[in-house]
């Protein structure tokens, strides 16, 4: 094989690699966007309590590795995340009964990207939950606040 044919050769693969990873859907795009910044907001928001691998602090603050419980309560997360909380919960079979302080400045963007990060670290696998989603879970969380 000459040196241009294996140029060639080489080329048409980098080219074909190049236009297959340039393809990925909207999707696939907003999700990464989602969880970097969910994790830059992770880091510095809720590590200290949850800790760097999700596992909480004993039996004082509740793990985030429990994937059926993120799973049940998704549609809460927002509001917990940006309202705090001092629900009693029961995870992995522990009641926690600890207050979640509130982050009421974080505006609705970067709590879908925390709840993105969370639900699709430590073991779990939720996909996106975008800004609409997190809008639409905080407007049902001031309703029933509210009653």
């Amino acid at each position: 094989m000459s040196k241009l044919n294996l140029v060639c050769l080489i080329f048409s693969i980098v080219a074909c690699c190049s236009v297959f990873y340039a393809c990925q859907s909207e999707n696939d795009l907003n999700y990464a966007r989602y969880y970097t910044n969910g994790k830059r907001l992770y880091d510095t928001h809720c590590q200290n309590c949850h800790g760097g691998d999700g596992k909480g602090l004993g039996k004082l603050i509740p793990p985030l590795t429990d994937t059926v419980f993120l799973k049940a309560h998704k549609q809460k997360l927002a509001c917990w995340i940006k309202y705090g909380t001092s629900d009693t919960m029961l995870v992995n079979h522990i009641v926690y009964s600890s207050n979640m302080p509130a982050n009421a400045n974080l505006p609705d963007i970067d709590i879908a990207a925390l709840v993105t990060y969370v639900t699709n670290t430590f073991g779990n696998k939720q996909g996106l939950y975008d800004v609409n989603d997190a809008s639409a879970h905080l407007k049902k969380c001031i309703i029933s606040n509210k009653r």
